[in-house]
């Protein structure tokens, strides 16, 4: 079983604290536990009290986590999640802005300490140059998680984050060699792989997808362009030798997608999202996924493996308490 990565909201100043490593000990009875979204650089903190990983701080910081999961049994995965156009002005450290490929600006509201629920800010357009700072700032992400004692990184290129507006032809209205093209918009994303695939290991680096996602303001694209881009992508990380792949799965999702990604990709294969314990082992029993996931579940169950293994009843997620500040709905759910 994999712990998947859930933004949970309580990184006081962006960095993890005594709250967050008792969350993360009380959910390493799984195989694999994938961290909340961390990101790799000052204006990629879009939402209120979400971790970073860029200074030195925040390293120590996350080594007390790491060393929690590893005691629970569990590897320790960083997922690296730069928000980009989602986020508001209001959560980023003094001077820092939003960024995006393009000016646009989504729709939608988002949480600030400050000022409660705002729309989002207006996005500044990376540059050339800058989106060449964004890969860097990833690959030193990626050797920061190192440091801190993870055994690897998920870069989150999903749920309409940074890379995924990249990915996206209708977000992405670049003229230079990170747009155009379905090549070309990917090449963010692989750009990052390959170099952190040299810095930490390629054995080290997976990746989250959500094709067909119109999460945070996604506008759809045709579905032949998605089959062609995911199969594109799944393809080059075959070549690079990635660790895995993680697809968060939806009811848009088309088979030959599903498939098209499996066939390419022969490297560990994670699906998630709305799985129970039961679906979760049919799609293992009938090959589509070498690893599951689960979020929800997990949030609301400390020891759910043992819970599973031993048939015991599941709490029910408070939805309520997601994305407060404080214990509750976070490390006071009832375990074993």
């Amino acid at each position: 079983m994999v712990m998947a990565p859930m933004t949970r909201c309580r990184a006081l100043g962006n960095i993890p604290n005594e709250q967050i490593v008792e969350y993360y000990s009380q959910r390493s009875d799984v195989g694999l536990v994938i961290t909340e979204g961390v990101s790799p650089s000052p204006e990629g903190l879009g939402y209120a009290r979400i971790p970073g990983i860029f200074t030195r701080e925040q390293v120590e910081a996350w080594k007390h986590v790491s060393k929690a999961i590893h005691q629970g049994g569990a590897k320790a995965f960083m997922q690296l999640m730069h928000t980009g156009r989602v986020g508001h002005e209001a959560n980023l450290p003094k001077g820092f802005y939003l960024i995006s490929p393009s000016s646009q600006k989504p729709g939608g509201k988002i949480y600030t300490d400050k000022h409660q629920m705002q729309d989002n800010s207006q996005p500044l357009a990376l540059t050339t140059e800058g989106v060449e700072k964004v890969v860097n700032a990833f690959v030193e992400g990626g050797k920061n998680a190192i440091l801190a004692g993870f055994d690897g990184i998920e870069l989150h290129a999903a749920n309409g984050y940074l890379l995924e507006q990249f990915l996206n032809p209708v977000v992405n209205d670049r003229d230079d060699n990170y747009g155009q093209s379905m090549e070309s918009r990917c090449r963010i994303v692989l750009d990052i792989v390959e170099r952190l695939s040299k810095a930490i290991g390629c054995e080290r680096v997976g990746i989250r997808f959500s094709p067909y996602s119109t999460f945070n303001d996604m506008t759809a694209y045709s579905s032949q362009e998605v089959f062609q881009t995911y199969t594109y992508l799944a393809q080059k990380l075959q070549q690079l030798n990635s660790a895995y792949l993680h697809l968060s799965i939806n009811p848009a999702m088309e088979d030959r997608t599903l498939e098209g990604i499996r066939n390419a990709f022969t490297n560990t294969l994670i699906i998630c999202n709305g799985l129970t314990p039961q679906t979760g082992e049919a799609l293992l029993q009938q090959g589509q996924a070498d690893l599951v996931a689960f979020g929800k579940s997990i949030l609301a169950n400390p020891n759910f493996a043992q819970k599973v293994a031993n048939g015991l009843p599941l709490n029910m997620p408070d939805n309520a308490t997601f994305y407060t500040a404080d214990s509750a709905g976070f490390t006071d759910y009832k375990g074993m």
